[in-house]
């Protein structure tokens, strides 16, 4: 019988960039560029399960799957009024 593995929610953060680099790049202070840390995510392979976690868990600082807390807020309104 072969053994199944099942998935944790957070499993995807094992390989993530963001695991490799420090909180402040991901959480800048208020008025800060975001483009670096937008730009790491975009090459991470976690990027879309890790935007997810954040949707779910209502994440509301720092970029997470790549988009900032704005981009994320406005994509929760596009998805509930679909």
């Amino acid at each position: 019988m072969p053994i199944t593995k099942t998935l944790s929610p957070l499993d995807w953060t094992t390989d993530a960039l963001c695991a490799q680099t420090g909180p402040d790049f991901f959480f800048p202070e208020p008025g800060t560029s975001v483009r670096d840390a937008k730009r790491l995510c975009g090459a991470c392979t976690g990027r879309a399960a890790c935007l997810e976690y954040a949707l779910a868990n209502d994440e509301r600082f720092g970029v997470w799957g790549g988009l900032s807390e704005q981009e994320r807020l406005a994509l929760r309104r596009a998805r509930s009024q679909a």
